[in-house]
């Protein structure tokens, strides 16, 4: 492939309408006129080229910014709906500018598995992913990037009632009757095991990317844990590679194809994973995770500690004493197998759930992951609402 060739082909590759009328602009002589090939000879391919920068009505994408990853991580969540709401958006940035948090986190893919903003993918177009929940998606991270705000995209993977009901294929059945399985709120969930589910994660991380967003959070990158486990049947997992051994070589492949993307990865584990050795019949297990990801996120929150975790009745009802010693072993495993402890980035719980969570239960689970030896954390609020007296009114 010659020089002129290459750049030709880098030039028009991004929209084929382009090259079109690139060419009727050439069998015109629009755009340099007759004067301009009278008077030098230009070959034909470069003509095409010159013309194509010329044309008026083509807008190139702009070059996609990202925010390098803070030293210390303090965010919260966003749904998509409450990102797209400019009011309410709003709100919460304002709240971040003016508190210790610099970074938050939007859905790009929920666990409905609608995707919040459009993009041209053909193949997600086809499945039916899009809404339009967060209008002029690059404005809005550009207009966080200008707070100095790191923005981390949620893409919710193997929960996707979208894909399951489009590619039932996929889907994880009922073994009594071959309807689609559900787990305790109905929604579906896709095997774990198909290779291509694992590509179309990868092609949404890529449009998420592309808007802007800085990191690429993966989260129900697991096997079931609720529902009618026994129901389950699988379209492509064999039953005999161990359940960690599939999710593993999902990690893999997220690890291999999105290696080049620009961007850190990083995971959600259940907060069990702190604690447990084993897989919890999911999938997951802290070392695995902690080599694959940039950063991995155990979801920490009290209240879905077991009781008796601990030896405590009710683990909801002392934070501290359960994120700081679950985070003490978890530390202590990543450095023992020779990952840094700050790929450690817990969530905390911002929602009341087995206790009332107040300022002060909120400052008790920060206080607990200092004490911990680590800074980063992000705090989970489902009604986006979060309790404004637990967070350091400082901005680091």
């Amino acid at each position: 492939m010659t020089p002129k060739f290459a750049e030709f082909k880098k030039k028009v590759r991004w929209r084929f309408w382009a090259l079109l009328a690139a060419i009727f602009t050439v069998a015109g002589g629009i755009i340099f006129g007759a004067k301009n090939m009278a008077t030098e000879f230009v070959e034909p391919l470069e003509y095409v080229a010159r013309a194509i920068d010329n044309l008026p009505l083509l807008q190139k994408e702009p070059a996609t910014q990202h925010l390098s990853t803070p030293a210390i991580v303090r965010g919260i969540y966003i749904s998509s709906w409450v990102a797209g709401t400019a009011s309410w958006r709003k709100d919460l940035v304002s709240f971040v500018e003016n508190s210790e948090l610099n970074s938050v986190i939007i859905d790009v893919k929920d666990s409905t598995g609608k995707v919040s903003f459009i993009s041209d993918n053909e193949k997600l177009k086809a499945l039916g992913y899009f809404e339009k929940r967060i209008p002029e998606i690059r404005k809005v991270i550009n207009e966080l990037h200008e707070k100095n705000i790191y923005v981390i995209g949620r893409i919710a993977v193997f929960q996707d009632g979208i894909l399951a009901l489009k590619r039932s294929d996929l889907a994880i059945k009922r073994k009594s009757n071959g309807n689609l399985w559900g787990d305790k709120k109905g929604l579906a969930w896709v095997d774990p095991a198909s290779r291509e589910t694992w590509e179309i994660a990868a092609l949404v991380a890529k449009e998420a990317e592309k808007v802007g967003f800085d990191e690429i959070n993966f989260d129900y990158i697991r096997f079931p844990s609720d529902g009618d486990l026994s129901d389950m049947s699988f379209p492509f997992w064999d039953g005999k590679t161990s359940r960690s051994g599939v999710i593993e070589n999902f990690f893999e492949y997220l690890k291999n194809e999105l290696g080049t993307l620009g961007v850190p990865i990083s995971a959600d584990l259940f907060g069990l994973t702190s604690w447990n050795y084993d897989d919890l019949k999911i999938g997951q297990t802290l070392e695995i995770a902690a080599k694959h990801f940039d950063y991995v996120s155990p979801m920490m929150y009290p209240s879905h500690y077991p009781a008796d975790f601990q030896g405590f009745k009710n683990p909801a009802a002392h934070p501290y004493e359960v994120i700081k010693t679950a985070l003490t072993r978890a530390k202590a495993r990543i450095i023992a197998i020779g990952e840094r402890p700050e790929k450690l980035r817990p969530w905390i719980q911002d929602f009341d759930l087995g206790a009332k969570y107040d300022a002060s239960m909120i400052k008790l689970q920060k206080q607990a992951i200092y004490d911990a030896g680590l800074g980063s954390w992000l705090s989970w609020d489902p009604a986006n609402k979060y309790t404004r007296d637990g967070y350091d009114p400082v901005r680091n």
